[in-house]
């Protein structure tokens, strides 16, 4: 075979992946509370034993903790162990203190930054064709609209807060994509959307196809700083006087 037919022969050819590991040890914890039918209130092996058992490091192991304690799969009390927590639980939980609360938009961007970033990183990682087949097909529809000489804001805003949470799914947390949920509605009810301020729908557009990019590249380093520098410019707009000047009007 000459060089040249090697280098054909090798060109159709990707790397695999596997997930990151913490993702790993964080399904199979989730495997073995479904399987042993561990109930919320119900406490999981202690960090050192679960360690031992699957073969990885402690600081492993506390990381997905973490992850799982984030998402409400879990809640941690230190000095007496980790217990199992209902997800829907966490989530009406979330819910009621967003609406009862009265949150500032600074507060609300910043539980944005909390899921969204790591959300960005998870799907690119995973890289699932067809879920990332949809998030481009909702970043399309969202790009042909803002394209649009007399733009429908309502209907933007509708097809970004879609385009997010394809994101969120994208990611194969169920539990991370209920709270978005939370949080884009009560951020939808609570302001008008900054896409209409001056020039924002421009730059909206670019911090966009920034994410959109990272994640069909499958870089995960680089799909959560997009998604992180897109929310604080959404954020640094909400909370600029101009806009809360304009929002008053």
């Amino acid at each position: 075979m000459s060089m040249q037919q090697e280098n054909r022969a090798g060109e159709d050819w990707h790397p695999l992946r596997l997930p990151p590991l913490t993702a790993r040890i964080r399904e199979e914890i989730i495997r073995r509370i479904e399987t042993n039918h561990l109930e919320p209130g119900d406490r999981i092996p202690a960090e050192r034993q679960l360690a031992e058992s699957l073969g990885v490091s402690r600081p492993s192991v506390r990381e997905a903790i973490r992850s799982l304690a984030s998402e409400g799969r879990v809640r941690v009390e230190h000095g007496r162990g980790v217990f199992v927590t209902d997800p829907q639980i966490a989530a009406n939980e979330l819910r009621r203190s967003v609406i009862e609360t009265l949150h500032s938009l600074d507060e609300l961007f910043a539980m944005r930054e909390v899921l969204e970033v790591p959300a960005a990183r998870w799907a690119a990682e995973a890289a699932d064709a067809r879920l990332l087949e949809r998030v481009s097909c909702k970043h399309d529809q969202l790009l042909e609209e803002s394209l649009k000489p007399n733009p429908d804001f309502d209907v933007i805003q509708r097809l970004d807060m879609d385009f997010h949470l394809s994101i969120v799914r994208a990611a194969g947390n169920r539990f991370l994509e209920q709270t978005l949920g939370v949080l884009n509605s009560i951020l939808r009810e609570g302001m008008r959307s900054t896409l209409m301020y001056p020039g924002r729908l421009d730059t909206s557009r670019v911090e966009h196809r920034n994410i959109i990019d990272a994640l069909l590249a499958g870089d995960g380093e680089a799909a959560a700083e997009a998604a992180r520098l897109h929310i604080h410019a959404a954020r640094d707009i909400a909370l600029s006087p101009d806009f809360q000047r304009r929002r008053s009007e």
